[in-house]
């Protein structure tokens, strides 16, 4: 379902709040998504930009994107891991609702684009997908922060090695990119995701749910048609300071030079939807935790029976997991770690578990290490791994991928020992 009926569902359902106080996007907006964190919000009054309301918190539960696919919290890796293994094209329409208002000109400065931080570079979007095509690998949905620079550009933080930074550095002209704001669920999710290369993620959200699309007007690219907000144009091999800016982590990121974003049109629905995300928030830690999880399960059903993946918000929805399999082996254990870490390169720590503990629960995923663990046997210690620069105890050298330490734990019963022995009592 589009932005819209969900919105609907959860205000039916008694989820969403809506903000009828007068609210300003500096800084103001942060402070309440911060008070309410996890609970969606819209915000009607925003004296400044008439004609706009932001919505935020859709994504930070995974029972909300259970509810918007349709499906149960511990089936949603399994409906992420079919949509990934059987990929379907989505179909292109004429007419949409993100065009429905064509903006005569250019202006950045009448979005209600939030600012989050005292110490924010300046405003930033921070829900946007990226649609680029890669001349030689095709489509690609990612998302990235964009700090406005004036009414026309942005700076884009782009990571490096990954599909946009690739594809911008085939294109010395420029790379023409449209961003998308106010999408469902279920492309955010897929937008989210981490297919292997030549696999366009808006595929994997068509596998989701319907999912239809709609060429730009000023750039050679098809976006999803019931987006709240389009910005079309190009990723520039301009450079400007981008940052600083709270990320995942919780901890500040620091300033680097990026790719400028010129913009060259503006469309979006009537009466539209800009959709924020409170960076190092529920929403933003879902959003880059929850899509890792089919791509670890994956990995770990190659070599053992998974039954569950799930990247911990304690870890920062990134660092931590805990894989939960059915143990047919003496080695299983050490085989689900080995491939936790090739289903998922930024994780820093896994944690393995029988299926009779709850992966969701952390006093259970501890009861399991407690009960279960020798560290003289069960811990793996991997010096001098590739890691994550969100991590800031890794080695970071700016150009370089970041350098960690990794540690992999088998918190499963021994293989051979009494059952009984590792059983909990029930009353």
């Amino acid at each position: 379902m589009n932005l819209r009926a969900f919105l609907t569902e959860l205000e039916q359902s008694g989820h969403l709040e809506r903000v009828v106080d007068p609210v300003a996007p500096e800084l103001e907006v942060a402070r309440y998504l911060a008070a309410h964190d996890g609970r969606p919000l819209l915000f009607e009054n925003l004296p400044a930009y008439p004609g706009w309301r932001i919505v935020a918190g859709l994504a930070a539960q995974r029972d909300f994107f259970a509810r918007a696919l349709g499906c149960a919290v511990p089936d949603l890796v399994h409906r992420l891991a079919e949509a990934m293994a059987h990929p379907q094209p989505p179909p292109l329409v004429t007419q949409a609702p993100c065009q429905e208002v064509v903006e005569p000109e250019v202006d950045l400065t009448r979005l209600p684009i939030p600012r989050y931080h005292p110490l924010d570079g300046g405003p930033y979007i921070t829900a946007g997908v990226a649609v680029i095509d890669d001349p030689d690998l095709g489509r690609n949905l990612s998302f990235h922060r964009l700090l406005r620079l004036d009414a026309r550009h942005f700076a884009a933080r782009i990571v490096e090695g990954r599909g946009t930074h690739t594809a911008w550095r085939k294109r010395p002209e420029g790379l023409p990119m449209a961003v998308v704001i106010g999408l469902p669920l279920h492309v955010l999710l897929a937008g989210s995701m981490a297919p292997p290369p030549g696999v366009d993620e808006l595929t994997l959200a068509q596998a989701l749910a319907p999912t239809p699309t709609v060429r730009c007007l000023t750039v050679p690219l098809a976006v999803p048609a019931e987006a709240e907000l389009v910005l079309e144009g190009v990723l520039t091999h301009e450079l400007a300071p981008e940052g600083p800016f709270p990320d995942l982590t919780g901890t500040m990121d620091f300033v680097r030079e990026q790719p400028v974003f010129r913009v060259t049109a503006i469309t979006h629905r009537r009466e539209p939807l800009f959709q924020a995300l409170l960076p190092g928030g529920l929403e933003h830690k879902t959003l880059m935790g929850m899509p890792r999880e089919p791509t670890i399960f994956a990995e770990v059903s190659r070599v053992a029976r998974c039954t569950g993946v799930y990247i911990t918000p304690g870890g920062c929805s990134w660092l931590h997991a805990v894989v939960q399999i059915e143990k047919q082996g003496p080695e299983d254990g050490r085989r689900a770690i080995a491939a936790a870490f090739q289903g998922h390169g930024s994780l820093k720590h896994v944690v393995v578990v029988d299926t009779d503990v709850n992966l969701y629960d952390p006093a259970d995923v501890e009861w399991a290490i407690a009960t279960r663990v020798q560290a003289d046997r069960d811990v793996i210690i991997l010096s001098d791994q590739p890691g994550s620069s969100l991590d800031p105890s890794a080695t970071s050298v700016p150009g370089q991928k970041a350098r960690t330490a990794k540690l992999g734990m088998d918190a499963t019963i021994p293989w051979g020992a009494p059952r009984a022995d590792y059983v909990r009592v029930s009353y």
